[in-house]
């Protein structure tokens, strides 16, 4: 990428700033007599490059100056604007497709290093024999031990059908492990984890975003746990940063009839006049719902809980959304960078804004919620004041802020000492699942069977598993724990060991299940479900 095509993109960009229709804020000084041309960018930066290229000391990254330069001028529009390199835009599109190219592998970073947590099933890793507990060392010749978990997941991806080099060093091998692996698609589902929680309540884990599987992948979540048994449904959309729109509509419309307003679209340009995009024909299911919400869930995922809220089909439960109803649409740039645009809102189905406010703070302050909601010293920070809605049956709901949950409960808090506690249960468990823990050698597992629900009591943590943990932390004194601290917080350490010898034993899925059942939100779910089935008969009775 050379300097002629910073100034062509950024052209691009300044013409759709002026005639694109886009939601933003100029200058107050700037009229329509004396407005900034084309033209005017164009010289401006081409100056301001020049200057930079005859007198900075270094030697000027062109590319890494065209990035900066783009992103910085969208994020004087709104947050979400942004600008994407070669490998995010290529990224974008992988993710959309619901599938990309690598080895697949679920990684995690721990105090030393990024580590194999799961192999995905099918894909080249499993095959090639890479295991839970596999320390990534090299990467085509490339040392690795310090790399993050993201410099070690850029590297193993690449082209589909070329080969990466791997050096992993293996609990059960006192030399490293190589592999010559050639890169294939690895799936990248909407619904990571679906099952069965007790009293007839299903469960979907709707967390992976909105992609272009993501409808179907709910209609075989829901028919697998209807043959279980399910009369109910937690549909978990936390963490869900969003997506496609059209697939949103989707999910929204296996739950409410045909024809009904899913969201408004109001902007300019092509949205200039409001769209009401309605739910479509499909088949609908009667069961009662109930949405899990966090602060990671946003756009589509906040179309989905907004809509159903709005006609009183699903009860909300868990925590404040994010609080991003601005619409962004996807412009490709030469030499395969591009960029996301805002170019309208989006609305509830009686007019509630998602969009939280993001005028006042930076953008950090916005993406961490310290400018509105957060707590500081104790206490809850003011929210947007936002707009009251009255909903056709007398309920009044506010606009501007996001998804409020209907019944709010806190999620599991993860301090500091939580994660050495949840370190320490990782390094026990590769040593366990490797043969390596004396007294248990019987629990050696020579790899994970892929196997995604955990049966009721399965793994559970003995007294005596529990004692051997406690002697492996109190001889490593690297996670700064000792046995009082560990005493004082045994249930969770239990917990964290229980997930580690689950996902070491049968999958990534089957451990966050463990999780999942001690969950304060998913318990509180389940705790106020019987208000989501009268929810759900009230809804039914008044089609």
């Amino acid at each position: 990428m050379n300097k002629r095509f910073a100034i062509y993109a950024l052209v691009i960009v300044g013409f759709g700033a002026m005639v694109g229709g886009l939601f933003g804020k100029l200058p107050s000084t700037i009229s329509a007599d004396n407005s900034v041309t084309t033209g005017k960018i164009v010289a401006d930066y081409k100056e301001a490059l020049d200057v930079v290229a005859k007198n900075y000391s270094g030697k000027v990254d062109h590319e890494k100056v065209l990035e900066y330069s783009i992103q910085s001028m969208l994020w004087s529009l709104d947050p979400h604007s942004q600008f994407f390199t070669r490998d995010e835009f290529r990224k974008l599109y992988e993710e959309q497709a619901s599938q990309f190219y690598g080895i697949g592998v679920s990684i995690l970073q721990h105090r030393d290093g990024v580590y194999v947590q799961s192999v995905i099933p099918g894909t080249p890793a499993e095959k090639a024999g890479v295991k839970y507990g596999d320390r990534f060392i090299e990467v085509n010749g490339k040392d690795a031990r310090e790399w993050t978990s993201s410099e070690v997941s850029n590297n193993v991806r690449g082209e589909r059908g070329t080969k990466v080099k791997v050096k992993v060093e293996r609990a059960s091998s006192n030399a490293p492990v190589e592999f010559e692996i050639v890169r294939g698609g690895v799936p990248l589902p909407s619904i990571r984890n679906y099952f069965m929680l007790p009293n007839g309540v299903g469960y979907v884990g709707l967390t992976g975003g909105f992609q272009e599987t993501t409808a179907a992948e709910l209609d075989e979540a829901i028919g697998n746990l209807k043959k279980e048994g399910m009369t109910s449904l937690i549909l978990d959309v936390r963490g869900n940063p969003g997506g496609l729109l059209p697939q949103a509509i989707e999910v929204v419309s296996r739950f409410i009839p045909g024809g009904q307003t899913v969201v408004s679209v109001k902007g300019r340009s092509r949205y200039a006049t409001t769209q009401e995009l309605r739910s479509r024909e499909s088949t609908v299911y009667d069961v009662p719902v109930i949405v899990m919400v966090n602060g990671g869930s946003a756009s589509a995922s906040e179309i989905v809980a907004g809509a159903l809220q709005d006609y009183g089909r699903g009860l909300i439960v868990g925590s404040d959304s994010f609080g991003k109803g601005l619409v962004q649409r996807v412009f490709p740039l030469p030499y395969g960078t591009g960029l996301t645009l805002t170019t309208a809102r989006y609305y509830t189905p009686f007019g509630r804004s998602l969009q939280r406010d993001y005028s006042n703070g930076s953008i950090y302050e916005y993406f961490t919620h310290s400018n509105g909601g957060a707590k500081t010293d104790g206490a809850e920070a003011p929210k947007p004041a936002g707009v009251p809605v009255k909903l056709p049956d007398g309920r009044v709901l506010m606009g501007g802020r996001g998804i409020e949950p209907d019944i709010k409960v806190d999620g599991t808090e993860f301090t500091s000492l939580r994660a050495r506690i949840s370190d320490a249960a990782f390094y026990f468990a590769r040593q366990l699942v490797a043969g390596k823990v004396s007294g248990f050698e019987n629990m050696k597992v020579d790899r994970q069977n892929q196997q995604l629900n955990v049966p009721p009591g399965a793994f559970t943590v003995s007294d005596r598993l529990f004692e051997s943990f406690r002697a492996f932390v109190a001889a490593d004194k690297t996670n700064g724990l000792s046995a009082e601290v560990l005493n004082a917080n045994i249930d969770y350490a239990k917990l964290r060991l229980r997930m580690e010898i689950a996902t070491a034993n049968y999958s990534n899925e089957a451990g966050v299940q463990v999780l999942l059942e001690a969950d304060p939100q998913i318990l509180k779910a389940i705790e106020v479900m019987p208000e989501a089935q009268r929810l759900a008969a009230r809804n039914l009775a008044s089609r």
